[in-house]
């Protein structure tokens, strides 16, 4: 094997196993930040010998006992420990030699508590959403510093910046490497699943930038997603999350055309869907909806999503079933957002004199001010109206609010064709 091959391969290897690696090593050391950076030193160690002497046959055991190595060599010289040591003398000594003897069992315990340790520490509200999200996708993802940034498009030294931050937050706050139990299990799992969702929509809409989708970002979140409705099988948001996230991404090739433009749904070829995607998708809404009870948001936007899934052509959509989960929706998590989902839903089953009502209403939202789907939508049901010229003002309006440079230049044409209709009349 070359060596580009193998440096390609090592890559490979490490995006599977950081987060693994990372989440054994912080159970052990109780510090998120010292974790990375053994298994950082871990990888290094990889790079030097592995171009040489071949890829070991377990390369995540190769790089757990390297990094353990290297984590028992830094507990037996740590400064802190000879100060305990001082003061609690032989009791220190033996929870020295405890902690050494669980970095030896290390490589063979079950990784899967440690995730969802790591998990919720990446995810903890002492950190803002930003950090949140870098850290996840650092430790989580295994994506470097300069692909964060790349997909996020703020500078690399900001991204780094927060994931420093991030990491001595955690260890200022005593943060404990632990999985939330009861009540606060809920409210600490709504906040992972949240950060999980905006790394998938910033995926598959991306807020800024030249390009329309980030597929990149859509695959690391569905990846997140996944391992951890393996980690938590009976939490049934997890499974109506991992749905949304499934069936909304079985349209990621029909929602670009051949130079990169937007493609509506109802303008999408429906042949490139993805089959696979839409059926794991209806298999992990059928779980989040197995549980019973009151369905969570992220289960009620999968059996949305799972409507358009199910219809082989727009018009056979059915719009009234999916208005009509809005309505739930809007319900349990009031939002001008959904009602604006709602308002289109309307507009489709009952036209768009409907829809518009139901925007006209949202326009005094102030949460809604600067949000270019307003006005957007608003264009829409009003070009199906026949008022041009107001629709032309409300796509204008909407290109100057959006920082996405495609989704502009669709909203630009889109006025020019109510500008042109408004010509003909």
């Amino acid at each position: 094997m070359t060596a580009s091959a193998t440096h390609r391969a090592i890559d490979a290897v490490w995006r599977i196993e950081s987060a693994r690696l990372i989440a054994g090593l912080a159970r052990l050391v109780r510090d998120v930040g010292l974790a990375e950076e053994l298994a950082q030193d871990a990888l290094v160690a990889a790079l030097e010998r592995w171009p040489e002497s071949g890829i070991p046959d377990k390369p995540g055991a190769w790089l757990m006992a390297t990094a353990k190595h290297r984590a028992v060599d830094l507990l037996r010289r740590s400064k802190r420990l000879e100060r305990k040591h001082e003061e609690l003398g032989h009791e220190l000594e033996a929870r020295r030699e405890l902690a050494v003897s669980e970095l030896d069992a290390a490589i063979d315990d079950d990784v899967g508590d440690d995730l969802l340790r790591l998990v919720f520490t990446a995810c903890h509200p002492v950190l803002s959403t930003e950090a949140r999200v870098a850290l996840t996708l650092r430790l989580l993802g295994g994506l470097t510093t300069e692909e964060i940034a790349r997909a996020f498009l703020v500078p690399e030294p900001t991204v780094a910046q927060r994931i420093v931050r991030a990491k001595r937050t955690l260890a200022e706050a005593r943060v404990p490497f632990e999985v939330p139990r009861g009540d606060e299990l809920v409210a600490r799992l709504s906040a992972v699943l949240e950060v999980i969702y905006l790394v998938f929509n910033e995926g598959y809409s991306a807020t800024a930038g030249d390009d329309w989708m980030r597929p990149e970002l859509c695959e690391d979140a569905l990846r997140l997603g996944r391992i951890l409705a393996g980690l938590v099988p009976e939490e049934p948001e997890v499974h109506g999350l991992v749905a949304l996230m499934e069936l909304q991404a079985s349209r990621m090739r029909a929602r670009v055309g051949p130079s990169g433009e937007p493609i509506l749904l109802l303008d999408q070829n429906r042949a490139l869907w993805d089959r696979v995607l839409i059926h794991r998708g209806l298999l992990a809404l059928e779980r989040a909806e197995a549980f019973g009870g009151v369905r969570g948001p992220y289960t009620f936007q999968a059996a949305i999503a799972a409507c358009h899934a199910r219809a082989r052509t727009p018009g056979e959509t059915d719009w009234a079933r999916i208005a009509g989960l809005y309505e739930e929706l809007a319900q349990l998590s009031p939002s001008p957002v959904v009602e604006l989902n709602r308002a289109v839903a309307v507009s489709m089953a009952s036209g768009p004199a409907a829809g518009l009502e139901i925007v006209d209403a949202l326009t005094s939202e102030r949460s809604l001010k600067g949000y270019h789907l307003l006005p957007s939508v608003r264009g829409d049901l009003l070009s199906k109206l026949g008022r041009f010229d107001e629709a032309r003002e409300e796509f204008e309006r909407a290109a100057s609010l959006t920082r996405n440079e495609r989704e502009r230049k669709l909203l630009l044409a889109r006025a020019a064709a109510c500008a042109d209709q408004c010509r003909r009349e």
